[in-house]
């Protein structure tokens, strides 16, 4: 039988996720490295567990034993990702995450031979505003002849969980990128830029977001900028460690998250289409665990893959409520 294995499922979105499986009658496995909180949450939901840390390659490897698909959701993916996506190479195992980090990706990128030759697919992003607005970016760009830019805005509404604020502060730069002419470079930080989510145009704020590689390699459009609106709490301060979990189910259902792109062709005429769905944080858990199923049921390509390019461009509409909308 094949096997789902979520690592750190026992974090904010990783128990979202293992719940999300178990519900959806996918085999999965349990795992992560501290046994009391893993063996609860795993006699909690009736499931297996493996118990390892990512010190050691033969432990890790010992603990992909049988195991077909990996959903890492152990943040930061700085400290787990190069331990995970190695080890799936060196194993066989399918890899998926659901980094919001630029460094998985670009990891991803620099073991995309390794992972063609072995067979094995690398999606980081599975889940998350990848995939989200990787189906946006794709849905728009179809209703392009000759499509030369992409500007795209995710609208964070609500809190932060304690593990996303932990890795967004660890993973904080002072530099800002964008893709101009294929190439990723760096761009002012203070151009702020109105997009439209639905209610009017709102200022939205350049960030260097992973859709600037996966929106690139699953369209080719040579120029992409990546902005972010931000409402309800933004991003905490303080002790990190003292924040909660994660927000709470009423939270959840009040924070809906909302996408924007703006597709430019080759004679300057805009397209513009928009997202709406759950809040980020279902979408997350909902999406890795459906490109998780897909997976085992065999929908792989080798090597360096995003979940549009893969699955298609209406992905994030197959997930909760998504709509997209155009103008």
């Amino acid at each position: 039988m094949t096997k789902l294995m979520i690592y750190g499922a026992t974090g904010y979105t990783g128990r979202m996720a293992a719940a999300h499986a178990k519900a959806a009658g996918t085999p999965v496995v349990l795992a992560g490295r501290n046994e009391g909180a893993v063996s609860a949450l795993a006699a909690e939901l009736d499931l297996e567990y493996h118990i390892f840390g990512l010190e050691e390659a033969t432990a890790v490897d010992a603990g992909l034993e049988a195991i077909t698909v990996l959903l890492n959701c152990a943040g930061p993916f700085m400290r787990t990702a190069a331990a995970l996506m190695t080890a799936s190479i060196r194993n066989g195992v399918h890899y998926l995450d659901t980094a919001a980090e630029l460094d998985s990706y670009r990891m991803a990128e620099e073991l995309d031979g390794q992972a063609k030759a072995a067979g094995v697919m690398l999606m980081p992003g599975g889940g998350g505003s990848v995939a989200m607005l990787g189906s946006l970016a794709a849905h728009a760009v179809a209703r392009v002849t000759d499509p030369c830019k992409i500007r795209i805005a995710l609208h964070v509404s609500g809190g932060l969980s304690r593990g996303s604020a932990i890795s967004a502060m660890e993973n904080v730069t002072t530099e800002t990128l964008a893709r101009i002419d294929g190439k990723l470079v760096s761009i002012a930080a203070g151009g702020i830029e109105k997009l439209d989510f639905g209610e009017g145009a709102v200022d939205c704020f350049p960030v260097t977001l992973p859709d600037l590689i996966t929106i690139w390699r699953a369209t080719a459009v040579p120029n992409v900028e990546t902005f972010v609106h931000v409402t309800g709490d933004g991003f905490p301060q303080g002790d990190l460690s003292l924040l909660p979990d994660g927000p709470n189910e009423e939270e959840l259902l009040a924070n809906r998250y909302q996408a924007a792109v703006e597709v430019t062709d080759a004679d300057g005429h805009v397209t513009r289409s928009r997202l709406d769905t759950v809040n980020g944080y279902t979408f997350t858990a909902m999406a890795a665990v459906e490109a998780g199923r897909r997976v085992l049921s065999g929908e792989i390509r080798p090597g360096f893959q995003t979940p549009a390019d893969l699955f298609g461009r209406g992905f994030a509409e197959t997930i909760a409520d998504t709509t997209i909308i155009d103008e």
